[in-house]
């Protein structure tokens, strides 16, 4: 498959991010007294993945060449990376199939239909952007400030990062947000090109500067559900499970469903 230059700028800075995050002494190297930069050098990990130094130097400079997957393997291996890491890596170096872009047709009546079955339980339809494209009053309850008055489709990205109340009434608002964020990283490396996903990125680099800062460190993530601390006006601190399913025939559009997990109160 084809490599886009943004693929090979971003798998270069990629590269140069997990290869500082990593010492000598894990990647089994002997400690060579002072160094002026952490983690390893290039001539290092080039050592340790079996290439030439001047090779992975020009695949770090995001020049246009092509690394096959034992390469890249190899690249993973002496980088300690985990399997999300790893996926990443051939996602940007062009190993891996490029996810298609969705067909723009509306989501579905039946679909659309769904989070308003589930009322009072919190529920809400989005697409790979984050976008709801259905919800719940449940929803819009817990959720303050997610449907504004400027006649934009909601956007969880967008309310988390740039409406002041998703501070709030997230609990755990660091935590959560920089998960999102590696979500939306994820997400965006498997659509390259898509103009949804680099205003979306835009956005949000022009109005968080905690984005500003994480979006250097290249976290990637997956997550399918998990648990979420909700403040809510008039009781206090509330726990709620929450659980993603794709819609059938349609993997990037995700019905998400809130269920609470514990009392309230702070």
């Amino acid at each position: 498959m084809s490599q886009t230059p943004e693929q090979r700028r971003e798998l270069g800075a990629f590269l140069r991010s997990r290869r500082a995050r990593i010492t000598p002494v894990e990647a089994g190297l002997p400690l060579t007294g002072r160094r002026r930069t952490p983690g390893l050098r290039r001539e290092e990990l080039a050592l340790l993945a079996g290439m030439s130094a001047t090779w992975y130097t020009y695949l770090e400079q995001g020049r246009d060449i092509r690394a096959s997957d034992q390469v890249l393997d190899a690249l993973a291996g002496a980088l300690r990376l985990p399997p999300i890491e790893r996926d990443h890596l051939f996602q940007l170096a062009g190993r891996a199939p490029v996810a298609e872009l969705p067909d723009a047709e509306p989501l579905a009546p039946e679909v659309a239909a769904v989070p308003l079955l589930l009322q009072p339980q919190p529920a809400y339809v989005i697409d790979g952007t984050y976008d709801v494209l259905s919800r719940n009053r449940a929803a819009e309850e817990t959720f303050p400030g997610l449907v504004g008055d400027d006649g934009r489709r909601p956007n969880f990205v967008r309310w988390t990062f740039l409406e002041p109340l998703a501070r709030d009434v997230l609990v755990d608002w660091e935590p959560e947000a920089r998960g999102l964020l590696a979500r939306v990283r994820t997400l965006a490396g498997g659509h390259p090109g898509d103009p949804r996903y680099a205003r979306l990125v835009e956005e949000i680099h022009q109005g968080s500067a905690e984005v500003r800062d994480w979006w250097p460190r290249f976290e990637v993530e997956t997550r399918g559900g998990g648990r979420k601390r909700l403040r809510s006006p008039g009781r206090g601190v509330v726990t709620y499970d929450y659980t993603a399913f794709h819609v059938a025939g349609q993997p990037d559009r995700t019905l998400v469903i809130y269920a609470e997990s514990g009392g309230a109160g702070e």
